[in-house]
């Protein structure tokens, strides 16, 4: 079965179009009610968060409407990171959590994704069986039987105290300037009191959501208001969160940025020295740099790669008992202290790398030398298949040919995103760009 509604991050779309309508959320969360209720419990519940949206009103609204008619009773945590979505699933013994946002894409999309009893995200299998049920429509529960809607006041602040637990208890943020970017999005308020409280002097960017300027011009995607912040305050670094806070980029004291694979390069031979890196690997993505993997394998440490998605990263973890891991774009999984990808966190993780050892971010984020790497992106519209046009795969296929023995590359649909992203490496940069050019014009000519 093809999977029509979840991508490789929940359902996902632009806001009051298919399928992210006030119709399809109903149906969508009454689906998720009868799959859910499926255990013998008598308590059936369901914790719900959300970004900054403006659309996530409408979306709550309705997947509250199809959870409670399936006899679902739902807890409303309000703006709150994904990660705490994951933390309070389990701890506030629902059978499902959910979380609405579109993560670092502008303010007109919007997303549902979903965490089982465990606080993980679902399987395919799980995403399938819901969809089979949305298709096929489900029986709503008799009168007595609705569920009831309460707002939950205090996520924020049992959030707040999990990641705070997760810093090493030695360590002391005092004396350190941190700018920290919320992207205007779900950490807006979290992360500055998290970080106040472990004692650094905090200077918030991206704290003042409206509904529509989440990510915009801020967050980890696009990160010069937080350099420029960094170099105007004399800041010692700055974390850049996305929209609902389970990615992280670091900037260093001049306010250049450092991808999530420096961040896991430096956590991983951490943790190595110290003997609890589980298995001596990190699992990362096909997206993760050549460069990476060559800094591990120099230490005697391996890189276990994934398809795209953080989903697709902890199913690794979970199935070899591995426990740190991560995307390129700043997802960091670290499964000692939480179900998913959580930016709060990881930023305190380099923040307390920095502590222990005294040294400046810039020294901390350059780790490896990356090989050199090129991404370039090319929409497309609903209903045609590029990768499959004839003079494409021509075109893909004589450049596999040219970087044999010298790079690598990769050609794949986004999955949150009507994109095709061509992603090259290689050590000559005008091979690189070369190859990567060429694809991107194919592509856009078969999409023309």
């Amino acid at each position: 079965m093809t999977r029509k509604l979840f991508g490789t991050d929940g359902v996902r779309g632009t806001a009051n179009t298919y399928p992210m309508t006030a119709e399809m959320a109903l149906r969508i969360g009454a689906a998720a009610g009868i799959y859910f209720r499926r255990t013998q419990a008598n308590v059936h519940r369901v914790v719900i968060g959300k970004d900054t949206r403006r659309s996530g009103y409408m979306l709550e609204s309705a997947l509250t409407a199809g959870l409670t008619s399936t006899g679902m009773s739902v807890f409303l945590m309000g703006p709150i990171p994904t990660p705490a979505i994951g933390m309070l699933t389990p701890s506030m013994r629902a059978d499902v959590g959910i979380m609405i946002s579109a993560s670092h894409n502008p303010h007109f999309d919007n997303g549902i994704k979903f965490f089982g009893p465990d606080g993980f995200k679902l399987s395919d299998e799980a995403e399938m069986e819901i969809e089979a049920l949305v298709d096929s429509g489900v029986d709503l529960v008799e009168p007595t039987k609705i569920g009831r809607t309460r707002h939950v006041y205090d996520g924020r602040s049992r959030y707040n105290e999990r990641v705070k637990a997760g810093f090493p208890s030695a360590l002391s943020l005092d004396g350190m300037k941190v700018v920290i970017d919320c992207a205007n999005g779900a950490a807006y308020r979290a992360a500055p009191e998290v970080l106040w409280e472990l004692g650094a002097e905090v200077i918030p960017v991206g704290v003042s959501p409206n509904g529509y300027n989440i990510n915009e011009n801020c967050g980890s995607t696009k990160p010069r208001t937080a350099s420029e912040t960094v170099i105007a305050h004399g800041a010692d670094v700055g974390i850049c969160l996305d929209g609902d806070a389970d990615r992280c980029i670091i900037l260093d004291e001049h306010g250049k940025v450092a991808d999530g694979d420096q961040f896991m390069g430096l956590i991983a031979g951490r943790w190595a020295e110290d003997g609890r890196l589980n298995g001596g690997t990190l699992v990362a993505t096909v997206m993760s740099n050549l460069g990476l993997e060559r800094h591990l394998q120099g230490k005697g440490l391996t890189l276990a790669r994934t398809d795209v998605g953080d989903r697709y990263v902890v199913e690794e973890m979970r199935r070899n008992g591995f426990n740190l891991g991560g995307e390129q774009s700043g997802h960091i999984v670290m499964t000692d202290y939480a179900t998913t990808g959580d930016g709060l966190m990881a930023g305190l993780q380099f923040l307390g790398e920095m502590a222990r050892t005294g040294r400046k971010a810039s020294e901390l984020t350059a780790v490896f030398e990356p090989v050199p790497q090129m991404l370039k992106n090319v929409r497309y519209t609903a209903g045609q298949t590029p990768l499959e046009d004839d003079g494409v795969k021509a075109v893909i296929a004589g450049a596999e040919t040219e970087l044999v023995g010298k790079g690598r590359l990769l050609i794949r649909k986004s999955g949150t995103e009507p994109l095709i992203r061509v992603m090259a490496e290689c050590e000559d940069p005008d091979l690189l760009l070369d190859v990567v050019d060429r694809i991107v014009d194919e592509v856009a000519r078969a999409t023309a």
